[in-house]
């Protein structure tokens, strides 16, 4: 027996990918080209996984998030978790 999500996935659902691209436009240009560039590179091969990590990355502040980003600082404390550390690394790949 399978089990079927009642809710629709961020791939499966064009709304929610919408408004992740939305969500993730900062107020800071430099973040926005990076994460702009990421979704133009990865949004097609994001799993579900991949974009809860991304929602938490952008509760942060965006001079917190521009020094994840450009590797001025790493992941800590609970956001210091394998599915984070290979989302940043691939933010940061682009």
């Amino acid at each position: 027996m399978t089990d079927h999500p009642t809710t629709f996935s961020h791939q499966a659902d064009p709304h929610k990918r919408a408004r992740l691209r939305w969500r993730a436009r900062r107020g800071l240009l430099e973040n926005d080209i990076i994460v702009e560039r990421f979704f133009n590179r990865y949004e097609e091969s994001l799993s579900d996984e991949d974009v809860a990590s991304l929602s938490e990355l952008l509760e942060l502040s965006d001079n917190e998030l521009m020094d994840l980003l450009l590797a001025r600082k790493e992941l800590d404390g609970e956001l210091d978790t394998p599915p984070m550390r290979k989302l940043l690394g691939l933010l940061r790949s682009v």
